[in-house]
């Protein structure tokens, strides 16, 4: 098992605020917009640094993500901010008939997004996010996993044309994806080649699927992890090639299991490959007021929870 090197502990919502800051240095077109959470989002520097390309839109979620359509529709890149739960609940009709459906090219970045928000408990932990994004047609989905991938994550989709929802969280978080590491849209990435079970993973998650790849391989069993940070368009081509070298998936979320990650996948492998597979999700079950580490634990999403589920996988393999 890869030994990884852990660079510091940062929130991935500062990626975000550090890629739309480089983002817009590197393209004048680059707009922002924030729901009377500027501080929350990490959007400060970007503020700061190009006040008249930045809109203080207040808590009118709806209203600002009509005026990040219109912007796009005009030329420019809008990047709108708020929490996960507000950027898709409270906004989905707006974000179906004037982004998705009119493919308006406009960047939705959500913050605290997950359990792991914590204390806010269930009211502000959205788990349906990724579901509800995914489904909506032409609709980029992308969860990195720490604050060096949120960062080139967020360069990445402001070079890109078309919508895009990008998830991150609040909890400060191992950094182990390194500065130099490519982000590609739509393409995984290996983090550990093993023969016996392959754990996909995505967002927070990824570091427990790390973790878990250590406990399993003090009993002998060989984990292939892949970091699914884009889960639309899914990288079919690594999902099936990995499922076809060890027999069993595992996939990891810090999302509903349905709509998920685990289920992109497990529709994948019905049409394509069946194959056994365990998924590490919250089990039709809203949140509740914790510390990351405590919900992460009793909602079964922990390090052991993974390694335990790729166990259960490869018994299935027979």
């Amino acid at each position: 098992m890869r030994k990884f090197e852990i660079l510091g502990s940062k929130d991935t919502r500062s990626g975000f605020g550090a890629g739309l800051l480089e983002a817009g240095q590197a393209d004048e077109n680059v707009v922002a917009l924030c729901a009377d959470l500027t501080g929350s989002l990490m959007m400060d520097a970007f503020k700061d640094a190009f006040p008249t390309r930045f809109i203080q839109a207040g808590i009118a979620e709806a209203n600002m993500m009509g005026v990040a359509a219109g912007l796009a529709i005009g030329g420019k890149v809008p990047f709108t901010g708020t929490f996960a739960n507000f950027s898709t609940g409270r906004v989905y009709d707006q974000i179906r008939q004037s982004i998705a459906y009119s493919h308006t090219n406009v960047k939705i970045a959500a913050s605290h997004a997950g359990l792991t928000l914590g204390e806010d408990g269930a009211t502000h932990q959205i788990l349906e996010d990724i579901g509800l994004m995914k489904m909506l047609p032409g609709m980029t989905v992308i969860n990195p996993c720490d604050y060096n991938q949120t960062k080139a994550a967020t360069i990445a989709i402001a070079k890109m044309h078309g919508p895009v929802y990008l998830r991150f969280g609040r909890p400060k978080w191992p950094v182990f994806i390194s500065e130099d590491t490519p982000f590609v849209i739509g393409k995984a990435l290996m983090l550990n080649e093993g023969t016996d079970v392959s754990i996909f993973a995505t967002g927070h998650l990824v570091w427990k699927a790390i973790e878990a790849g250590h406990i399993l391989a003090e009993k002998g069993i060989s984990a292939e992890i892949i970091n699914i940070h884009t889960i639309k368009p899914l990288d079919v081509e690594a999902v099936i090639a990995s499922a076809k070298k060890t027999g069993c998936v595992v996939t990891a979320e810090e999302h509903q299991m349905n709509g998920g990650l685990g289920d992109s996948i497990a529709q994948l492998l019905a049409l394509k490959m069946p194959t056994p597979l365990e998924m590490v999700a919250v089990n039709d079950s809203f949140g509740e007021s914790g510390t990351p580490d405590e919900l992460l634990v009793k909602y079964h999403l922990d390090s052991q929870d993974v390694a335990d589920a790729a166990i259960r996988a490869i018994a299935r393999k027979v």
